[in-house]
């Protein structure tokens, strides 16, 4: 539990953490236990008084150890009991757990739905304290991404939730996140259905085979609408039948925004929001490597112009990542959002790394030879060089 450059982190969010800490003698001043459950170390906690400006985020501890802990001017933030998902959560969500009880109860059963309506609820009643908890919980989300990005190139792609599986854009977002997720990259999308579970598919993809034959099944349930049941229902099935891997490349980052779309489940870890301000600026910020946007209606619109303002107002000397937009008539003509792209491009010298491409392979490949020329390369060691005399 090492913070940046191994000065002690004030987060303490699993088990062998708190041993860590507690072994180690070090006053619990200051600390933030996040949603632990403290059941097993309630003794030792109860004879610690060194913990004026602790603060415990949820998790489970008794009546008795709140109270030793209040007495002490340490702060435990409860949860609200009608909260269907936890808002001190250390991780990322996985597909398993907000599609819980699926298949008992449908969709309207499921922690997914359940947090839409908890945030509806508290909106309509102007409730304080849900607007406090779910602010709790994107910044734990926000804490949780940055664990699961660390130190890894993440590439964003942008698009509709409209797009059919089936189709043969459908196939051709999924192929672009397979050769962004082949060359190393993480590839990141707003988590839905459309081009972002196509794009999301292909990253978690193995090989080309795995990925044809998922593609095939999944052409049976095309879209979510009418029923989220059957569309993600037939997804579980095609991704228990996908080649596990270690290795994490999909990354998916929805909202409870869009109530209406319901999150894609071929990713390693989600991230989903209930603030998508917070969520839009997030995934766009992560997308370090480039962001490749397939067409979609007024979110993919607004994400254009949201990664084009730091394009736009970055220092002359910063190094930019790629906007990539696919489809030439439909950016220029059925959504003509391209020409301002431009005209902002030529007025802050963007030229070189905004782009109208007419296919995903186009768009990957400008990703991937910026990502090659930004990797690091190693010094030659002595005698390695082709330059000897």
């Amino acid at each position: 539990m090492q913070g940046d450059g191994g000065t002690p982190d004030p987060e303490v969010e699993d088990l062998a953490d708190l041993d860590a800490v507690l072994d180690s003698g070090r006053p619990l001043t200051g600390l933030r236990f996040q949603d632990l459950d403290l059941t097993a170390y309630e003794d030792r906690l109860l004879a610690r008084t060194d913990v004026e400006g602790l603060v415990v985020l949820g998790g489970h501890l008794s009546t008795t150890l709140s109270a030793h802990f209040g007495a002490h001017r340490a702060l435990v933030f409860p949860t609200d009991p009608h909260a269907p998902v936890d808002p001190y959560r250390a991780t990322l969500y996985t597909a398993a757990e907000l599609y819980a009880g699926l298949d008992a109860g449908g969709y309207e059963s499921t922690p997914d739905f359940l947090a839409y309506q908890w945030m509806r609820d508290g909106a309509v009643h102007h409730d304080a304290f849900v607007t406090l908890l779910r602010a709790i919980h994107d910044d734990s989300i926000s804490d949780a991404l940055d664990e699961f990005t660390a130190g890894r190139p993440v590439a964003g792609v942008m698009g509709g939730h409209a797009l059919a599986r089936g189709t043969r854009a459908y196939a051709a977002a999924a192929r672009l996140g397979r050769s962004l997720a082949a060359a190393g990259l993480v590839v990141a999308t707003g988590g839905g259905p459309g081009a972002m579970e196509a794009a999301n598919l292909g990253a978690l993809a193995a090989d080309e085979q795995s990925l044809g034959t998922a593609l095939d099944r999944l052409a049976a349930v095309p879209t979510f609408r009418p029923s989220v049941a059957d569309w993600v229902s037939l997804a579980f099935e095609v991704r228990s039948a996908l080649p596990a891997s270690d290795e994490r490349r999909s990354l998916g980052i929805p909202t409870w925004f869009y109530g209406h779309e319901p999150p894609n489940i071929f990713c390693d870890g989600i991230g989903k929001y209930f603030s998508n301000a917070i969520r839009e600026d997030g995934l766009l910020a992560r997308a370090a490597a480039g962001l490749v946007v397939l067409e979609g209606a007024a979110g993919t619109v607004q994400e254009i112009f949201q990664a084009v303002t730091p394009l736009f107002y970055a220092p002359a000397e910063s190094t930019l990542a790629p906007l990539v937009l696919v489809g030439q008539e439909y950016w220029s003509e059925t959504v003509p959002v391209w020409a301002a792209v431009r005209a902002l491009g030529q007025e802050r010298g963007m030229e070189a790394v905004v782009h109208l491409v007419d296919t995903p392979e186009e768009a990957a490949a400008i990703i991937l030879d910026r990502a090659i020329d930004d990797a690091p390369h190693p010094t030659p060691e002595p005698g390695d060089r082709g330059d000897q005399s």
